[in-house]
């Protein structure tokens, strides 16, 4: 055994190499089982390894068997069941249809013997060891003593009532299961049978007895109750113990909702305020069912609210519940109490709140809508001082209840939701609050304005959490809202929109703000300075196309401050550009204010522009003042615009062309686009609208000049320009033809020949996309 290896060394590599066959050998028995599975799906013979004559081993081969679908005690499972399903059927038929010659005592007879033997059977299969056929047959034997129960009934109390009978002979089954599941603890079914059947007794007994909605929930109450006493030592009766509980509680608040007056509603308040001590009973005693406690507390404020309910407004009765529902949030701070029980109780003040915000809430909502209204007409002074059709201040004492609720609750659990829910719904009913009361319009547009300017301020000072989000939202809505209603009247709106683009701007202005905040603000601010000069300009009679140009003065004020405006400098200048495009459009009923209107905003771009850091709008400021001065034209009916873009080109391409000989860098678009586009662009509309063949004609020869002078010298700009344009020209020309040859051909033709040409684009269009990608880049490459 000597060995030139160490010991230790040797230890290890024969460790290794008994992992290794190891794992060889669960590698080929696994692979062996696949192969048999493989072999007996297929119904082939299974080649077996077996020593033969000489010891030599050697293959013999095997029928194959067939793989089984299903266990032994699955298969008899099955057949238990379906015997005592059809035991089961037998007696029924036996019991109810088979009269024949015995009458039914002499049937009361068989099935109390057969009931006997059934109940007997068990104790000897169980000794047996045969369980399943054991559970089988005792199953048979409880539903034999129901109908023991009925021939009973039939034979001995004809004349009794039938639902107290029932309510009695459940209570009996119920005690007979019980002991018979406890004198064969084995068995599994006796037990949760008896435990079905003591559900029974009670309710059918307050039936009986027409005892009444009450009566019958509280039969309900006290069947959860001892079923939730049975639930520490079964659990089969903790489902139980929560359905008849649940549908006691329902009970109860059914009848606590249907009350006429006070007196009537405390019986229901008993019967739920039964039902909340049950459920934090229960939550008190097994932590995982606080969900009763949640239950139970609802029910509790439902109980004692109910008993005011009757007396009070729909909108009060809301106030009520709330009052008595919001103070179980204050069970969070209770250490005594058990962590379930505390955590119900806070769930129930949730619930509650938000049930009674969302009631709260659907009634202030028709406030908030009708300042549509005033769109109707504007500045025709109809707001009542008293709002007609609000709910009252009891939607908004509502929401301030909750409100001040949310926000305590975000003060003790240091969580964002309920400081977001405090915003939001105090927000509401301090805006909604002055219109409920009826006060008068100016006092309603004063508190409105206060308490826009509150939320805003919140959004300045703590806009990067969840309440400072909620916040600017709020004061959005707000200062839309208020808007709004200011156009009722003109005083009121130069009021109102004033003060808020005031504040806007102040909000803009406020440096520690988040930069989000801010830049909302500024284009507020723009908006209503926007705003104040249309409605100025309105007051003074002026013709609507006269408006632009006060609206434009926001456009030049905004670029003049230019860097002034600090962080919100880019969100006010793109407000201003949409108010510039306002002006616009409200010059457009006039050609000639139209050109003013442009050429002063190209004066304001080029002021603009004049800083380093805006140059781009430089071209804007180029295309507004060739646009100014063709609509000039055009009033004036110029027919001919060559004469006047032409004089321009030549000496704008003659620029471009010393450019680009002494920066050979310079981009062809920025030397020769501005004058090729003063002429061909002009000029190709002009041919659009022209019924002669002469101008198209030669605008198409200079535009394949130009064409073919940029793929000469490979330059982008004559190239691009002058190939649109050329193809432009081609389908003036050819629009007439295309037309009549379309209207000639059958209607199904074109979708065809649409369909035709998406199946031949999708078939090539990875070819397709490879040669766009490589024209791309030839046209990239060029000057």
């Amino acid at each position: 055994m000597n060995s030139p290896l160490p010991p230790a060394e040797e230890l290890a590599l024969v460790d290794r190499e008994l992992a290794q066959l190891d794992a060889r050998r669960l590698y080929l028995l696994a692979r062996r089982d696949w192969l048999l599975r493989l072999v007996q799906q297929s119904g082939a013979a299974v080649v077996q390894w077996g020593p033969a004559a000489s010891g030599s081993p050697a293959w013999t081969a095997g029928p194959s068997r067939p793989a089984k679908e299903a266990s032994a005690p699955s298969a008899q499972n099955v057949l238990l069941t379906l015997g005592a399903v059809l035991l089961a059927v037998a007696a029924l038929a036996f019991t109810l249809v088979s009269w024949g010659s015995m009458g039914i005592a002499g049937r009361s007879a068989v099935l109390a013997v057969v009931t006997a033997a059934a109940l007997a059977a068990p104790t000897v299969l169980l000794r047996r060891g045969l369980r399943s056929t054991a559970e089988s047959v005792a199953a048979l034997g409880l539903l034999l003593t129901v109908l023991d129960a009925y021939a009973l009934y039939a034979v001995g109390m004809p004349d009794a009532d039938g639902t107290g009978y029932a309510a009695g002979a459940a209570a009996v089954l119920a005690a007979v299961w019980a002991g018979y599941g406890s004198a064969l603890r084995t068995l599994r079914i006796p037990l949760p049978a008896a435990v079905v059947a003591a559900q029974l007794p009670l309710p059918l007994a307050a039936v009986a007895w027409q005892a009444g909605p009450l009566g019958v929930g509280w039969a309900l109450l006290v069947t959860a109750a001892l079923d939730a006493a049975l639930a520490l030592r079964v659990r089969a009766a903790a489902l139980p113990a929560a359905l008849l509980g649940s549908a006691a509680l329902l009970v109860g608040a059914a009848q606590s909702w249907s009350a006429g007056s006070a007196a009537q509603a405390l019986g229901p308040a008993a019967l739920l305020l039964a039902g909340a001590a049950l459920g934090a009973a229960a939550a008190w005693r097994e932590p995982r069912v606080w969900g009763a406690a949640l239950v139970g507390g609802v029910a509790a404020v439902v109980a004692v609210a109910g008993v005011a309910r009757p007396e009070l407004a729909p909108g009060w009765a809301v106030v009520a519940h709330l009052v008595v529902g919001l103070p179980l949030l204050a069970a969070v701070r209770v250490s005594a109490l058990p962590e379930a029980v505390r955590r119900g109780s806070v769930g129930a003040g949730a619930v509650v709140g938000a049930l009674g915000a969302l009631a709260s809430g659907a009634a202030v909502a028709p406030v908030l809508v009708a300042r549509l209204r005033v769109l109707e007409e504007v500045w025709a002074a109809t707001t009542p001082a008293a709002d007609p059709y609000g709910p009252g201040a009891s939607a908004a004492v509502g929401l301030l209840l909750t409100a001040g609720a949310a926000w305590w609750l975000s003060r003790v659990s240091a969580r964002p939701e309920p400081g977001v829910l405090a915003v939001v719904l105090g927000w509401s009913g301090l805006f909604t609050a002055p219109v409920l009361l009826g006060f008068p319009v100016a006092v309603v547009f004063a508190v409105q304005l206060a308490v826009t300017g509150a939320v805003g301020f919140l959004a300045l000072r703590r806009s990067g959490r969840g309440a400072g989000i909620a916040a600017a939202a709020c004061a959005l809505a707000g200062a839309v809202n208020v808007s709004l209603g200011a156009l009722d009247g003109r005083a009121a709106t130069f009021a109102v929109w004033g003060l808020l683009g005031a504040g806007c701007a102040a909000g803009a202005a406020y440096g520690p703000a988040a930069r989000w905040v801010r830049s909302a603000a500024a284009v507020c601010a723009v908006g209503y300075a926007t705003g104040l000069l249309v409605a100025s300009a309105a007051v003074t009679d002026l013709a609507v196309v006269w408006w632009a140009l006060p609206v434009l003065a926001v456009a030049a004020v905004v670029a003049a401050l230019g860097p002034r405006l600090g962080a919100v400098r880019l969100p006010a200048e793109i407000a201003a550009a949409v108010a510039g495009v306002l002006a616009l459009a409200l010059s457009a009923g006039r050609p000639g204010t139209l050109a003013l209107t442009l050429a002063l905003s190209g004066v304001v771009c080029a002021g603009a522009a004049v800083r380093p850091e805006r140059r781009v709008l430089g071209w804007a400021a180029g295309a507004l003042f060739v646009a100014a001065t063709w609509v000039r034209l055009a009033e004036a009916g110029v027919t001919a615009p060559e004469a006047y873009t032409l004089p321009v080109t030549v000496p704008a391409l003659a620029v471009g062309f010393l450019r680009r000989r002494r920066d050979a860098r310079a981009s062809s678009w920025t030397a020769y686009g501005p004058g090729l586009a003063a002429t061909l662009l002009p000029s190709l509309v002009a041919a659009w609208a022209d019924a002669d063949w002469v101008r198209p004609l030669v605008l198409g020869v200079a535009a394949l000049a130009v064409t073919l002078a940029g793929a000469r010298w490979r330059l982008q700009a004559p190239l691009l320009l002058g190939g649109a344009v050329l193809a432009a020209v081609a389908v003036h020309e050819l629009a007439p033809y295309v037309v009549q040859v379309a209207g000639a051909l059958p209607r199904w033709v074109l979708p065809a020949l649409a369909g035709v040409l998406l199946l031949a684009v999708g078939a090539t269009y990875e070819k397709r996309l490879r040669d766009a990608r490589r024209l791309r880049a030839a046209i990239g490459r060029l000057g």
